[in-house]
């Protein structure tokens, strides 16, 4: 199934040879469809967007991971996974909408230029009617922006930063994941508890959309306790090295590293950052803390015994055991062998609302898709009671924080879960982060 689903612009080629009715882009015929990329044969194709290559491609690859095993339920396949636990019963292991689901995939690079050119060849050249994936809030904004104005709906991957769904938001564009607002929420009640409210904080920070909105909100609701933020040093993506960039912390006076990083470049600030004895440090009379805004299994088991004791907030871990959850990683790691991420977590989901949606509205025209998510409430996806939320398309669930643990039983076992925030704690009014979502495109 995964050979014949990538190799599908080959499959394509020789349709068109054949006459079959998937052999013109029907992006390209203005007026002769309802919409892009209309399915009129008996499959559907989806586009499965991640960084193979790049800062983020072990997130990457898990994502397509979930992605085709998604897609193995979808047409009733394996186990059935998450559709067995899911609240909506619109989806009967069938396909969607009568039709077999199919997919390509492109690579990001983790690159915004990159992923929208890939992207641009999923819908005109291999019919995609979906776009989704990614691991980089500027990637997924720059796609985000292309599904607009190409008439595809796009169901963000792993994007964390609050302009996907604030400044940045668009009509055909719905995020899954949480947002650095609500990590900033999560996080300030557990922070005080642990290090109390005179501290002094150096951020590292991604030097782009995601780095800077993560900072901000750490910054808003750590300097609400009383904390002082005495520097904010922006680092380029994909760095490797960031011995430059700790060497000054030492002799900041600061006693709390903050590493708005994520990926390798959070494994390998992290592991440096203790390498210096930053850990083992005492300042002001204090044990120097270090924090992970946001974490991730991949990141943990990178990281190793370097994340033992240090705080952070996630969407998703695979040690819950909520039903929807238990049936996720059971299926997953029968498939490959390993727990899941919460990247993959958050894309397998992203598949599943999607088809459901289309399902329910009986269509895939992204107009009516969306109506079908707008308000949407629904369980047994792993988080809990879940709303995509309409005025943003930002979906509303707890918020987990974690923090490495001490004594870890296994190279997967690296994270406890300490706290569930409840969503009513991490909810913000959708004007408060700007932006319009303005009105749907349904292409030609």
């Amino acid at each position: 199934m995964i050979k014949r689903n990538i190799s599908r612009r080959g499959l394509m080629k020789g349709a068109a040879v054949a006459g079959v009715g998937l052999a013109a882009p029907q992006f390209f015929i203005r007026g002769a469809y309802a919409y892009t990329n209309e399915p009129k044969g008996g499959s559907v194709i989806l586009g499965f967007n991640v960084p193979q290559t790049g800062a983020y491609a072990d997130e990457g690859a898990d994502e397509l991971r979930a992605y085709q095993l998604a897609v193995e339920h979808l047409n009733g396949e394996g186990d059935g996974g998450m559709l067995n636990t899911f609240s909506s019963k619109a989806l009967k292991g069938s396909g969607v909408l009568g039709k077999k689901v199919e997919f390509v995939t492109g690579d990001t690079q983790t690159k915004s230029d990159a992923a929208r050119a890939s992207a641009k060849r999923m819908i005109e050249k291999d019919g995609a009617v979906m776009i989704t994936g990614g691991s980089s809030s500027g990637v997924a904004i720059a796609v985000q922006g292309l599904c607009q104005e190409a008439g595809v709906i796009f169901m963000a991957g792993l994007t964390h930063s609050n302009d996907t769904t604030g400044k940045d938001k668009r009509a055909n564009g719905f995020r899954h994941f949480f947002n650095t607002e609500m990590s900033g929420a999560a996080l300030g009640p557990v922070l005080k508890n642990a290090y109390g409210t005179d501290r002094k904080a150096y951020h590292l920070t991604a030097d782009y959309t995601w780095g800077w909105s993560q900072e901000g909100s750490i910054k808003k609701y750590t300097e609400q306790l009383g904390w002082e933020t005495t520097a904010a040093v922006r680092t380029p993506l994909g760095a490797g090295d960031f011995s430059q960039y700790i060497t000054p912390v030492l002799n900041s006076g600061a006693d709390v590293l903050v590493l708005n990083h994520y990926g390798k470049d959070m494994v390998n600030s992290l592991t440096q950052a203790v390498q210096f004895g930053l850990r083992d440090k005492q300042v002001n009379g204090k044990d120097f803390a270090i924090i992970v805004p946001l974490y991730s299994r991949l990141m943990a088991q990178g990281a190793g015994e370097n994340v033992k004791g240090i705080l952070g907030s996630t969407n998703w871990h695979w040690s819950l055991q909520d039903e929807g959850s238990v049936a996720f990683v059971k299926s997953f790691g029968q498939k490959y062998g390993f727990p899941p991420s919460q990247a993959a977590h958050t894309c397998y989901c992203q598949a599943l609302l999607y088809a459901d949606a289309a399902e329910r509205a009986g269509t895939f025209m992204p107009s009516e898709v969306g109506k079908a998510l707008e308000g949407f409430t629904f369980d047994g996806l792993g988080n809990g009671p879940t709303e995509y939320r309409a005025s943003d398309h930002q979906c509303f669930k707890d918020v987990l924080v974690v923090r490495g643990k001490e004594n870890p039983t296994s190279n997967y076992d690296l994270l406890e879960v300490v706290e569930v925030t409840p969503r009513a704690q991490v909810e913000y009014p959708a004007e408060m982060l700007g932006g319009e979502l303005g009105p749907y495109n349904n292409g030609a």
